[in-house]
């Protein structure tokens, strides 16, 4: 704001003093032709008094006042249009030094923008990358022992206990009775129950939307509903309280779910 005072100041004094300079100097022109049209006509007078002007002689006054005239009107007209050429001057000056101010705004204005923007776009960024940082899951076998039988999903796998095929949404890994079962990663236990299907079972949540499944334990005695658990915490042992695999070897049926649906944990074990 008072960048564009400043400017606006400057400009009027120019003007200003440019129209005064011209007033002078048309007055100072007129004033000379003024005296010099006095002058010239007492000598007229003094001649024609005298008798000694021939005819000749004032014609040639009398055209050589009327030059003095038409100089003098000249002169004025001249005035006249340097005080006009003087306000367009002022009008055009006026104008670049609107554009000239408009120019110096927009560009602070654009510069405070850059930096708000870059502001916000920094702001944001770091917020995001706050945000969207997971920590990476690595899952853990959760007890020693040979995988007896494979994820299918997609296709069918035979059940000894339901002389069957069927399809099988976890593994199955083979481990002695009392076996002590630990979380494949850090979570939060989300239940322990007992499944018709699967017997006693402990369900942990993860980040990024995953869970682990337990089952076919015989006890869950180390840890409770909504308790923390770290990679490696014992959790529950092996047992053979699944209905649908009665028939097979003591064994832990370990699930995946990411986003509720089961997936192959062997892709996901490190």
């Amino acid at each position: 704001m008072k960048k564009d005072i400043h400017l606006k100041n400057i400009g009027e004094k120019n003007i200003n003093d440019k129209i005064i300079s011209y007033v002078v100097m048309g007055a100072i022109v007129v004033a000379i032709i003024i005296i010099s049209l006095l002058l010239y006509s007492q000598k007229i007078n003094k001649d024609v008094k005298d008798e000694t002007m021939t005819l000749d002689q004032m014609t040639d006054a009398i055209g050589k006042t009327n030059e003095i005239v038409e100089e003098a009107e000249s002169a004025s007209t001249e005035i006249g249009k340097t005080v006009e050429e003087a306000q367009e001057e002022e009008k055009e000056e006026n104008i670049i030094q609107n554009q000239t101010t408009q120019n110096i705004n927009s560009k602070e204005s654009m510069e405070s923008s850059n930096v708000d923007t870059n502001t916000t776009k920094n702001g944001t960024s770091e917020e995001n990358l706050k945000t969207t940082e997971v920590k990476e899951l690595s899952f853990e076998t959760p007890v020693e022992g040979e995988i007896v039988r494979e994820f299918a999903q997609d296709n069918l796998i035979y059940s000894e206990t339901l002389e069957e095929w069927v399809t099988h949404s976890g593994i199955d890994i083979k481990a002695d009775k009392t076996t002590v079962i630990k979380a494949a990663e850090a979570g939060v236990v989300k239940s322990i129950k007992n499944d018709p299907r699967y017997g006693l079972t402990i369900v942990i949540e993860h980040d990024d939307t995953f869970q682990t499944v337990y089952s076919n334990l015989l006890t869950s005695e180390f840890v409770v509903e909504g308790e923390n658990v770290e990679k490696g915490q014992s959790i529950g042992t092996v047992g053979n309280s699944a209905v649908f695999e009665i028939a097979d070897e003591p064994h832990l049926h370990f699930e995946i779910l990411k986003d509720s649906i089961a997936v192959d944990p062997s892709i996901y074990i490190k």
